[in-house]
């Protein structure tokens, strides 16, 4: 599956830490064949991509539309997710996924990671 990942407030803390296990699922996402895209109604986000060391994983980082976002994408030439992480419900509602609680602040007991590989294995599972 083309899997996106939102960036701020899924992966990153408004501090800018990256959320507990979140770089274990996205090796273990890459490992089962899902390309995994990274992107952000704050740009290309390629600096956080290098700052965490994921370059190997990411197929892609892109500007993640914050409204009329299937428009938008094919704008901008670009296909939509299969599936989607976000913190943001309306993105999630529009393409399917999981919607994650916001990481605001850093929190090791944060389990929201275990969540997302579950519900990816399982979509893929059911041949979404």
């Amino acid at each position: 599956m083309r899997i996106f990942f939102d960036v701020d407030l899924t992966l990153l803390s408004e501090n800018g830490e990256l959320r507990p296990g979140a770089r274990e699922v996205l090796q273990r996402l890459a490992a089962n064949g899902h390309q995994l895209y990274l992107w952000s109604g704050n740009g290309i986000r390629w600096s956080f991509v290098d700052q965490y060391g994921l370059r190997d994983l990411v197929a892609g980082c892109l500007y993640k539309p914050l409204y009329d976002a299937r428009s938008a994408l094919k704008r901008q030439g670009v296909e939509p997710p299969d599936f989607c992480v976000d913190d943001y419900p309306e993105i999630v509602e529009e393409f399917g996924g999981v919607l994650v609680t916001p990481y605001g602040q850093e929190d090791a007991a944060d389990r929201e990671m275990e969540r997302v590989y579950a519900a990816v294995r399982s979509a893929a599972e059911q041949g979404l």
